[in-house]
């Protein structure tokens, strides 16, 4: 009964337009725009800071890159919590459940605004307690966002508890890249994710060579090592503090003299050490070697320093930005370019990727929090207000294609084109950047301290009527900023105002700098839950997703319990019933040993291109022990299942070892899920039975793999190795041939009515096949399978199902008719089942 209370009562509140305090009809803000993918209003309702301006732009990013960040979090374990991708197929370069280090300091910028602290939370302490995380595979400033997630949360514990890995962790880059004879940090571009840049370019090893000294690292470094000392004076560790205050003076003093150049006012890369071709060490660019003597050089991270507001004020360093507003610099109508313009390497290239004149949000999102700083904070005339908020629209406006909200890794700077660098499969909705914190401190001027205060300095246009940030959480407070030139659009008062818990703080008639007190408030933190679904762990086998059918396609049972759901196209992430028989359908969750649950959410998917519709119903079932049970007690936020949503079911804390989703289709139509997730309190000591013996008849413990070629590129053992791991495969790549086969050597007579195919495909040289037969050995001679059903009938990337007449045989081959050899495409599998 009490659970039943509080459910209904959550349900009334979110149901109220407006919440304490609150400005902004939050249903109204979401239904200004129709791009969304993930629907969940809920979830937005509850996690994000709304905005309303009159740049319709400028919005809509906003609200885009809120939906895009829920394609990217990944729940990775119920030890790690949720971690943050950066590319929707987690690519074999990245860490445990496919985080990259070399935007995690932007995320982080981002998501310290969520109200559910949760995410963020989880994210900051992946990088050190996750086993193969990697924090310093690509130069980031882990530290400082830490560092600036504290001066918005207040979590005094969460900093201070990081504190020891966050010493241990730049240690780390101590001994990796410290220059002690220049008291400087080095590394390469490639390793600050700008690779192929105008001094690699210069180097036998273009894509990944000439280390140097770089304003990226250093102020990086600078940056984690100010953040260190502060995190060690919350604590009282003053021998950590002064350690790390004097370990910051000196990066600043040597990289401020050594790292700028006179001659052209600009922040530069210098090599670290003698290069080919007549490149010599602690030169600039084009300081030495081909391009000596000549003028240019300047690329955009020249500009990084500021960021973290590192150059001394009034030293003659902001001359560097007389550059960026100037066409014949770095100016574009789609920029700023990563290069200026008259650079004798400056180049657009047409496919991904290059640091050499196209522009990448990445590197536009750090310009413009350093330019907000440098507008704020230094006495110059190079750029003004008027001038960030030109690039700040101009940012908005290149998340776009074909006129909706999109973003990929680099786009064209005259046109805005992401064509050749948003990869399907890959980069499409690319996470390798920040926008909300640009618009949040830089846009609306909230700017947190780490103090009981709070600055509000708002780069709002003056030409503007309205502004308003409502529902940010600020040391426990909610916050809200408002510009209303006539006090009649909200009337809240005329011109500026800060309200905090729904009470006028701080006003002015003018958009100024206002400061004033406020007191952090404690606030109790919701019961963690975890999710005991979720199985991101290769080779283990609980938890299991299973289904009636065994799905399509990218429609597979893996997608159910891999901790992310998103409803975007062509790349999908679900299971789905499309080319199963008749209405009734189900999956199911077996966690392999009893689990405390009390929440189930499902995450149903519509495509209309796939005939994919919302369940007419569904039911969660229990195993009991003896039979499926219906799971006493249920409330549900939807009576009926909706899609793009998470239907969340609650119910009393019960110990359940399977659940299952019983789905009945509309008429014509296919069902899909992207997600199942169980909720329950964390306990410890909680055991999982041992894995059933593996039904696939071609699994290497027992089938041997053949095939008529080896591309040396691959690993043909992994064809059969029980993990459908794209990244590890058998290609025909190269072959001689214009078709090709593999085989399984049973280990005796079997029968076989099914062959389950994952097929790889790069969309460059290996892709599905033209087509494909089953053969089986009858003792003499290769034969046909009879009655033969393909799903889908056309080869396509990732599971395609072959059902026939039942063969006994001990051998199996599937031969395949390649794309186009001629034009070096080919075929090839990540894995093969047989059943």
């Amino acid at each position: 009964m009490r659970l039943k209370y509080y459910f209904s009562f959550l349900v009334f509140l979110l149901s109220i337009p407006f919440s304490y305090g609150q400005v902004l009809n939050k249903q109204k803000m979401l239904d200004r725009f129709t791009f969304w993918e993930n629907k969940d209003w809920n979830w937005y309702k509850e996690n994000i800071p709304f905005l309303e301006t009159p740049d319709k732009d400028i919005d809509m990013t906003y609200y885009y890159r809120w939906d895009m960040m829920t394609i990217h979090l990944v729940y990775g374990s119920p030890a790690s919590g949720y971690t943050v991708t950066e590319f929707i197929d987690r690519p074999w370069w990245s860490g445990t459940y496919g985080a990259i280090s070399c935007s995690v300091s932007q995320h982080l910028y981002d998501m310290r605004w969520m109200r559910d602290q949760h995410y963020v939370k989880d994210y900051a302490k992946y990088w050190f307690y996750t086993p193969g995380a990697q924090p310093r595979t690509y130069s980031t400033w882990l530290a400082d966002a830490i560092w600036q997630l504290y001066k918005v949360n207040y979590d005094r514990k969460l900093v201070t508890g990081l504190k020891d890995s966050l010493v241990t962790n730049f240690a780390g880059w101590e001994k990796e890249h410290w220059n002690e004879k220049e008291g400087l940090f080095a590394w390469s571009g490639m390793h600050d994710g700008m690779e192929t840049n105008i001094n690699s370019r210069q180097t036998p090893q273009w894509f990944e060579g000439a280390s140097g000294f770089r304003p990226t690292l250093n102020s990086y470094m600078w940056a984690d090592a100010n953040a260190i000392s502060s995190i060690a004076a919350l604590t009282g560790d003053n021998s950590t503090q002064l350690t790390f205050s004097k370990k910051a003076d000196l990066i600043k003093t040597n990289y401020l003299k050594k790292g700028w150049n006179t001659e052209k006012n600009f922040f530069m890369h210098k090599f670290e050490k003698d290069e080919e071709g007549g490149i010599k060490a602690n030169t600039f660019t084009y300081e030495t070697g081909k391009y000596a003597g000549n003028p240019h050089g300047r690329e955009e991270i020249g500009f990084v320093p500021w960021y973290f507001n590192m150059p001394d004020n009034n030293a003659g360093f902001e001359t560097a930005w007389k550059f960026l507003m100037d066409p014949s610099y770095f100016y574009s109508p789609y920029g700023p370019t990563t290069v200026e313009k008259g650079d004798p390497l400056y180049m657009v290239a047409k496919n991904c990727c290059a640091w050499s004149g196209n522009a990448w949000p990445f590197a536009t999102a750090q310009t413009l929090t350093a330019m907000a700083n440098v507008v704020r904070n230094y006495k110059q005339d190079f750029v003004s207000k008027a001038d960030y908020n030109k690039q700040l629209q101009i940012y908005a406006r290149t998340h776009r294609k074909d006129g909706k909200p999109y973003i990929a890794e680099a786009n064209e700077p005259e046109t805005g084109s992401w064509s050749g660098h948003d990869v399907i499969g890959h980069s499409e909705h690319y996470n390798h950047s920040s926008y909300v914190d640009q618009v949040v401190t830089g846009l609306m001027g909230l700017e947190p301290m780490d103090a009981d205060s709070l600055t509000v300095n708002p780069l709002i246009p003056d030409g503007w009527a309205y502004a308003c940030l409502d529902d940010v959480i600020y040391h426990g407070n909610k916050i809200s900023i408002i510009w209303d030139k006539t006090g009649l659009k909200y009337n809240k008062g005329k011109g500026l105002s800060v309200y905090i818990n729904g009470e006028l703080k701080a006003s002015s008639g003018i958009i100024k700098k206002l400061v004033f007190p406020v007191q952090a408030k404690t606030v109790a933190e919701p019961e963690k839950l975890v999710n005991y679904a979720v199985n991101n762990e290769k080779g283990e086998f609980y938890p299991r997703a299973s289904a009636s059918f065994p799905g399509s396609g990218g429609d597979v049972e893996a997608k159910l319990n891999d901790g992310q759901y998103w409803y975007v196209k062509p790349t999908t992430n679900r299971w789905s019933s499309v080319y199963a028989k008749g209405l009734k359908s189900w999956t199911e969750i077996d966690f392999g040993g009893g689990r405390p649950v009390k929440e189930v959410k499902i995450y149903f998917v519509d495509d209309s291109a796939a005939r994919i519709k919302a369940p007419v119903s569904y039911t969660l079932e229990y195993w009991n022990g003896k039979s499926w049970a219906v799971i006493p007690g249920q409330e549900r936020v939807f009576n009926n299942a909706q899609t793009r949503k998470a239907n969340a079911i609650r119910f009393p804390l019960l110990t359940v070892s399977k659940i299952r989703v019983q789905l009945t289709s509309a008429a014509a139509a296919a069902v899909s899920i992207s997600e199942i997730e169980a909720w329950g309190p964390l306990q410890s000591g909680l055991t999982t039975t041992a894995a059933p013996e593996n039904t696939n008849m071609a699994f290497r413990d027992v089938a041997t793999f053949s095939a008529s070629y080896y591309s040396k590129f691959d690993e043909p053992g992994a064809i059969n190795d029980g993990f459908k791991d794209p990244n590890a495969r058998w290609t025909a790549y190269l072959s001689p041939n214009p078709t090709d086969w593999v085989a399984f050597k049973l280990n005796k007579q079997k029968m076989v009515k099914e062959v389950r195919m994952y097929v790889f495909d790069d969309h460059g040289g290996t892709q599905p096949p033209l087509n494909y037969t089953v053969e089986y050995w009858n003792g003499k001679t290769w034969q046909p399978t009879r009655q033969t059903v393909k799903m889908p009938l056309k080869p396509v990337a990732h599971l395609n199902l072959c059902q026939f007449t039942p063969v006994k045989t001990d051998q199996i081959r599937i031969v395949v008719t390649h794309p186009n050899p001629a034009k070096k495409v080919f075929s090839g599998f990540y894995e093969i089942e047989l059943y």
